[in-house]
């Protein structure tokens, strides 16, 4: 579905992407990696929002450059700052952009619309106004849009931000559903939503994929490398709730080792961006 190699995209003289290599099909791929990494470009070039300035790029086995319009047919797309009308009920909103995906036949048009706006769970609030719903409620409503027409690449930025701990779950079950026939590629900076929903997860380090694999590969990079003390000792070290540190790195003589984790292995990889933690 993705075929992506040496990408590249400049603003100014910075390198967002600076030859970043990445497939991904069926499933759900996520992207993890600290801000300014390019999780974010490299969204909105897959979405062809942007195009690159250098790289090759196949979406759907088409070429973006040719076949923009055809392979924007068969995506959707959840920018990071989605636009909202904010005038407009829930369901005005997603009958406005429905439109704009040439669903042209009213009645079939609105049953996708009450479909997709089911499926995020706000029926109750079909009738309300944009402008008051909560952040949660519109971060569902952005994930409504893009679920319509049943598209077979769906690109998700930040996809479950501003969520409580019930909408994620519900969030959870929804992409795992979607990811069983088709492909989800969904940015975040929680480890936690790679380890619980994606099948691949690929790192971005300053405009290159620095790690491609399963979650458990890149859990399998701090192997050995976590542990557990009393006492702090090493830069990767953070307090925890019931006052012990927890660190990734050499283990300490006075530590005891710990089972790593999906953010451990994420962590080591990219530890020339850390700070040391305030405990």
């Amino acid at each position: 579905m993705i075929e992506a190699v040496g990408l590249v995209k400049t603003y100014g003289r910075s390198r967002a992407l600076d030859g970043l290599t990445l497939t991904a099909g069926k499933g759900v791929t996520g992207l993890l990696g600290p801000n300014g990494a390019g999780k974010s470009t490299l969204i909105r070039v897959l979405a062809t929002v942007l195009a690159p300035d250098g790289g090759e790029l196949r979406l759907l086995g088409r070429d973006p450059g040719a076949d923009r319009l055809e392979i924007r047919r068969r995506l959707g797309y959840l920018p990071q700052e989605p636009g909202f009308q904010r005038g407009f009920t829930v369901f005005e909103f997603v009958d406005y952009v429905a439109i704009l995906k040439e669903m042209t036949h009213r009645r079939s048009r609105h049953d996708e619309v009450r479909r997709v706006i089911e499926e995020v769970g706000l029926t109750a609030v079909g009738g309300r106004r944009v402008r008051t719903l909560s952040g949660g409620m519109r971060r569902r409503l952005g994930i409504a849009q893009a679920l319509l027409g049943e598209p077979e690449l769906i690109l998700l930025d930040e996809p479950a931000a501003g969520l409580d701990p019930e909408q994620r779950l519900s969030f959870g079950e929804l992409i795992a559903r979607l990811g069983q026939d088709r492909t989800v590629v969904l940015s975040t900076h929680q480890t936690e939503d790679v380890a619980a929903l994606c099948d691949r997860v690929a790192v971005l380090k300053a405009g290159r994929c620095a790690f491609a694999g399963t979650p458990g590969e890149l859990r399998a990079l701090a192997e050995g490398r976590v542990w557990v003390s009393p006492e702090k000792a090493g830069g990767l070290a953070r307090r925890t709730g019931d006052g012990l540190y927890r660190g990734v790195g050499p283990v300490p003589e006075t530590a005891r080792p710990a089972d790593p984790t999906v953010e451990d292995g994420y962590l080591l990889l990219l530890a020339d961006h850390l700070t040391e933690p305030t405990p």
